[in-house]
């Protein structure tokens, strides 16, 4: 009998683990588990420098959206077995996890292909948003230039009104 796909969404406040990610679409049938790791980068904006993220999502939207990333990414390649992506919320210092992604498939080129597919839809499409938090005690939300959001002009802070 051969093996369901399988879909997992996961927001978190807590720490990732990359190697349950990974198990999540562990299976013998494939050859291939590709993955991406999105992690806090110490970065210098304006001569602050950041210290860590914060992270809000539209939960009630969340789930819908990734059955359509995930729709997406079976339609463009029919091979991928499982899906598995796991993204914070809340507080992340910089060099943790923000995001891991982890698809498997029977080769490795439809699961790499899909990794970067999923990443750029995962930032387009899923209402998660980000605040930087600088050494100044500052913060500022930011774009993601792919977010279909910020392609409007819109205001997309979660603290904006509809």
């Amino acid at each position: 009998m051969a093996e369901q796909p399988r879909d997992v969404f996961r927001l978190s406040r807590d720490w990732l683990s990359v190697q349950e990610v990974v198990d999540s679409v562990s299976s013998c049938s494939c050859g291939a588990i590709s993955m991406f790791i999105g992690t806090t980068r110490e970065d210098q904006v304006d001569g602050r420098k950041v210290v860590g993220l914060e992270y809000e999502a539209y939960e009630p939207m969340v789930q819908s959206e990734f059955s359509k990333l995930c729709g997406g990414m079976r339609t463009r390649w029919p091979g991928l077995l499982h899906v598995s992506i796991h993204h914070r919320l809340g507080w992340v210092k910089v060099g943790e996890a923000s995001v891991v992604m982890a698809i498997s498939s029977p080769h490795r080129q439809d699961g790499q292909q899909a990794i970067q597919y999923g990443v750029t839809q995962l930032k387009a499409n899923i209402p998660i948003w980000k605040k930087e938090v600088y050494d100044t005690q500052e913060a500022s939300w930011k774009e993601n230039t792919e977010c279909r959001w910020s392609q409007r002009g819109a205001d997309v802070s979660p603290d904006s009104e509809p």
